[in-house]
């Protein structure tokens, strides 16, 4: 974890966004977000929305987030199914069938990639593409099934294992539906959304970005995905992740900054500093046997814990710590 004494809007030229969980939960927007991107956007950052749902179209997405506060248009969001469909069209002839288990975002996809999309395994698709749609049928995972032991290419536009349920426990997501193909055929399917590369790729290439932050919530798909892709990352509070799990991040997911929300963005941050066995970081410090002592920010805090937690390899002495914050 960095610190930086200029505000990362000012360092970064485009903040690369998860969605739920970051600027909106469910269809309610994120507290705060939609003002704190608004100054980020007037500062000169550009924003770029990166999701693993591709059940919708870009313009579909980018409306979502317009009717949560924060203006956006279909060029501006980058989708697993865009993702998907460069993939395919990069090692398909132009015009190759693909079977689609999924929905209208990854047909729309592969369609603007010069593919054809199909529904039956007696078309014979050089390709299948899987992603999350609500109402997905076992008919047409089975036409996919089919298809992959026939021998065609078998791509997953995702593998989140779950995906939210406002108001309950999470469901069964595509990282769980893919296993059914996977498990009838022994044919791991190639995976492009966060946290593999080709999303990661997708993105820097629509967007052009040269110095991109990458601004999540989760720290298995945003903040892995930024790692796995050489890029800097911001973890929010706002969405999946909590101190807890953070404090026990393995070094694959470990966030370059932390914030509470958005408005992390827009700030400095504090460096975590070592000597004598202690970690400072603003006004706290985090003393041999994990002593908390200080006040002021609690973020400046649990960033000191952090650093302590893992180059200790003492996650679970960080989290009683944190349990004795005054």
């Amino acid at each position: 974890m960095r610190g930086s004494d200029r505000p990362l809007a000012e360092i970064y030229d485009v903040a690369v966004l998860d969605l739920d969980g970051v600027i909106y939960i469910g269809h309610d927007p994120v507290p705060g977000a939609s003002d704190a991107l608004a100054k980020v956007r007037a500062g000169g950052m550009r924003l770029a929305f990166a999701t693993n749902n591709a059940s919708r179209t870009p313009s579909a997405t980018a409306a979502l987030i317009t009717e949560v506060g924060v203006p956006a248009a279909a060029e501006d969001v980058v989708t697993s199914a865009q993702a998907a469909a460069r993939l395919l069209a990069e090692r398909l002839p132009a015009g190759s069938k693909v079977l689609v288990v999924g929905g209208t975002g990854l047909r729309h996809a592969l369609r603007a990639a010069g593919l054809r999309p199909v529904s039956t395994a007696a078309e014979r698709p050089a390709a299948v593409v899987q992603g999350f749609a609500p109402g997905l049928s076992y008919e047409l995972i089975a036409e996919g099934g089919r298809a992959v032991a026939a021998g065609a290419l078998f791509v997953a536009s995702n593998a989140d294992r779950t995906i939210p349920s406002p108001g309950g426990p999470p469901k069964p997501g595509n990282g769980a539906l893919i296993q059914v193909i996977r498990t009838a055929t022994d044919v791991d399917p190639i995976v492009t959304g966060k946290p593999e590369l080709p999303l990661h790729r997708e993105t820097i290439l629509r967007t052009g970005a040269e110095r991109p932050l990458i601004v999540g919530d989760r720290l298995d798909t945003d903040i892995e995905g930024a790692n796995n892709g050489g890029a800097d990352s911001l973890l929010v509070l706002t969405g999946v992740t909590d101190a807890r799990a953070l404090l026990a991040a393995p070094a694959a997911q470990r966030p370059t900054y932390l914030a509470a929300d958005l408005t992390g963005l827009l700030v400095s941050h504090p460096e975590v500093r070592h000597a004598d066995g202690s970690y400072s970081c603003g006004g706290w410090v985090v003393g041999p046997g994990f002593a908390v002592s200080g006040s002021g920010d609690r973020i400046d805090a649990l960033r000191a814990l952090c650093v302590a937690a893992w180059e200790s390899g003492e996650s679970a002495k960080a989290e009683e710590a944190l349990d004795r914050l005054p």
